[in-house]
């Protein structure tokens, strides 16, 4: 699997929002949706606030691929369950979007449950 190019992962990581969509078996994208990512070393991350229910979400497991636009790049991804740096990608979105109550929401149990490593496809 290929990594972020420097551009791409600058430009993601410091966007404050993405829009995601997983692809269907047909090949076609779910609706797109707005989220908040974070980048942790050399990887992007992001939840579902809602938890695994959320239909964006449920619309990433079904290949396992979607599509990212942030920062202005727009790339084929893969999505990969992660839960090995919940501590860490929690930090990461305390430090990039504050302490207020949509990050204590994204930090959740629920969400956390939900974090994916988003990888260029």
């Amino acid at each position: 699997m290929p990594d972020w190019n420097k551009d791409e992962l600058h430009r993601i990581g410091k966007a404050h929002e993405s829009r995601l969509a997983g692809r269907r078996a047909d090949g076609t994208l779910h609706r797109f949706v707005v989220v908040w990512q974070v980048q942790v070393d050399n990887k992007i991350y992001a939840r579902s606030v809602n938890g695994a229910h959320a239909q964006w979400y449920r619309g990433t497991e079904e290949t396992g691929e979607g599509r990212i636009e942030a920062g202005g790049v727009t790339r084929d991804v893969v999505f990969t369950r992660e839960d090995l740096l919940d501590d860490r990608i929690d930090d990461a979105y305390r430090l990039k979007y504050g302490t207020g109550s949509a990050v204590e929401s994204i930090t959740s149990e629920r969400a956390t449950s939900t974090t994916l490593r988003i990888d260029p496809a």
